[in-house]
């Protein structure tokens, strides 16, 4: 018999189970991150009828992001910290296992927006779940019991984690949090068998220290496709700045097999304060390709050089071949904290759309798509005069016209659904040194309803990333912060902050089909799954991320949680702490 190289078992038991739609065996549903479920038993015909099926309290307050996974009749549920683990049989609905892990809680001051985890990963009977200790732990599904486990980052030094570990062939691949503390940005990659790395590609300094090959490695100017050249990061850092820069690695990974090739964003460059790190920054902001086999990086593209106002980069990339322009094209769509909507080639890193995906971002004019660059508009710099000037009315805030909270693309209607921010900022940096395990943030915040949105913080939008155009918009009184799902029943689900799960037309999502309000603040993804015949849709609420971390901190000042407390201070009028799953079925026949 012929032995199979083990990427290839690797893959062929996480695909198996991936490809039947009864289970929802990643975060995202594939590795794609479409977040797409092939289920049509709930459909937008009967949707509305849907009622509570049951419910399970995690018993841990703080924000829940993220989603359950289900992988042949077994639901793996997760927590904030202390990042619990619960196996549940849905037959019984009990408690198989329960993994409970022991770290220090001088983690969670290290924690700079909340005590979240976005989930754990399955592969080849294992589940994986990264601590916010850094700890990154394989468990036995069927027991509960540590295969391995291994240390991730200093958390002493601020790194810290909150990302879902994510399984490609034979590797586990995970990122590091701490960009607030000066933390230099990573991905890697551990074998899915043993915990031993593989690779890590670091987001700043050296070639050989970032997988880079200055000759191979191509990114998108002038119009066309180049090579990076040699050290393209260290000569856009002032001195040795490169090693507190940032560009930390905390959200979402997706996976190409057919050309094998990890996709995902850098975060901010440190400190906030842009006056004291003078350059292009290279590379925080940015889209990386990687080999999944080498973690050697096939092309980059930066999408803010010289942050000047928080905007991480680390929201997912959708892969997916649509019409750009009228020609057929594998595609990475890209969501930015930034406000510009990007439409790659997934193959090449070829720009193709980039477009505001909120009319309220003013921070740039346009994207020149011969150079790739924003066009910055000099009213809304942040670095114009040195520290201590404040600079008003800047759009979109520092969490983003959207933050993690990862949207959805439907294969029916061929647009992709985006839960987004309206929200905009005042910015003033301030002079800051940086000191180990201590904040290096360097900016004062306060963050207010954008313009022409009626007081609304949030929308719920239908995008056509072919023309780079916002189809359609649903207008929210909050932020929406909760991951979107679609399914081949033609709805699209999605939370609000105030904690309703909400489902809506695909084809026109102002047309409302279903509403109820969950025991808290939805900031978790909306996921679905069938069991003996019945299709079942939930998420979890449990206030809290940044947008809710002055209820999920105890935080009263106007400029804490760096802004969001002020922002969002009329959100305790609604809900309150919480950590509960709700699930929701049709009524029995």
């Amino acid at each position: 018999m012929l032995a199979l190289p083990m990427a290839v078992l690797a893959n062929a038991d996480l695909e198996q189970k991936m490809a039947n739609p009864g289970n929802w065996a990643a975060q995202a549903g594939d590795f794609y991150n479409q977040r797409y479920s092939k289920l049509n038993q709930i459909n937008k015909a009967n949707v509305g009828k849907m009622q509570v099926a049951w419910t399970f309290s995690t018993g841990v307050l703080r924000g829940h992001e993220g989603s359950p996974l289900v992988v042949d009749g077994m639901m793996y549920i997760h927590t904030p910290f202390p990042n619990k683990v619960f196996a549940v049989d849905l037959d019984t609905q009990k408690i198989v296992w329960k993994y409970e892990p022991k770290q220090d809680p001088a983690v969670i001051p290290q924690m700079c927006c909340d005590t979240v985890n976005r989930g754990v990963a399955y592969g080849e009977g294992k589940i994986f779940l990264q601590q916010a200790d850094s700890t990154l732990v394989a468990l036995d599904a069927k027991s509960g019991k540590v295969a391995w486990s291994v240390k991730n980052g200093d958390p002493k030094l601020g790194a810290v984690n909150t990302n879902a570990p994510h399984v490609f062939g034979n590797k586990v691949i995970t990122g590091i949090s701490g960009g607030e503390w000066g933390v230099r940005g990573f991905l890697a990659a551990y074998d899915l068998h043993t915990g031993k790395l593989a690779w890590k590609g670091y987001s700043t300094g050296p070639d050989d220290e970032m997988l880079i090959d200055p000759d191979r490695t191509m990114t998108y100017t002038d119009g066309r496709m180049q090579p990076v050249g040699k050290n393209a990061s260290i000569s856009t850092w002032q001195g040795e700045q490169w090693k507190t820069g940032g560009g930390t690695t905390w959200g979402w990974y997706s996976y190409d097999k057919a050309l094998n090739l990890v996709y995902y964003g850098t975060g901010n460059p440190s400190t906030w304060n842009p006056s004291q790190r003078p350059g292009d920054n290279r590379f925080s902001m940015t889209i990386f390709a990687r080999d999944l086999d080498t973690g050697m990086a096939k092309w980059v593209y930066q999408m803010t050089p010289f942050d000047e106002w928080d905007f991480d980069g680390i929201n997912e990339m959708i892969l997916a071949d649509i019409n750009v322009k009228g020609k057929p094209r594998k595609t990475l769509v890209h969501f930015d904290r930034n406000g510009f909507g990007y439409t790659l080639d997934r193959v090449t890193g070829e720009l193709l759309v980039a477009e505001k995906f909120d009319p309220a971002v003013n921070w740039a004019s346009h994207v020149d798509m011969k150079t790739g660059r924003p066009v910055t508009v000099a009213k809304y710099s942040t670095a114009r005069n040195g520290a201590d000037v404040n600079t008003k009315g800047v759009c979109p805030a520092a969490l983003g016209t959207k933050d993690q909270q990862p949207a959805s693309f439907d294969p029916n209607t061929k647009l992709f659904y985006v839960p987004t921010n309206h929200v905009c900022m005042d910015y003033e940096p301030f002079k800051v040194d940086y000191v180990a395990g201590q904040p290096y943030v360097g900016a004062t915040l306060s963050m207010f309803p954008g313009p022409n949105g009626g007081g609304n913080m949030g929308n719920f939008i239908a995008w056509d990333a072919g023309t780079g155009k916002i189809v359609q918009s649903k207008g929210e009184k909050f932020s929406v912060w909760s991951g979107a799902l679609n399914t081949a029943g033609g709805i699209s689900c999605f939370g609000t902050l105030e904690g309703y799960l909400k489902c809506v037309d695909a084809n026109d999502i102002n047309k409302e089909l279903f509403k109820f309000k969950t025991p808290s603040g939805i900031i978790g993804n909306v996921f679905t799954y069938l069991h003996k015949g019945k299709q079942y849709l939930g998420v979890y609420s449990g206030i809290g991320g940044w947008a809710g971390i002055g209820m999920a901190a105890g935080l009263e000042k106007d400029n804490d949680g760096l802004g969001a407390v002020g922002g969002y201070r009329e959100l305790s009028k609604y809900t309150e702490l919480g950590g509960s799953l709700t699930v929701f079925a049709l009524p029995q026949q």
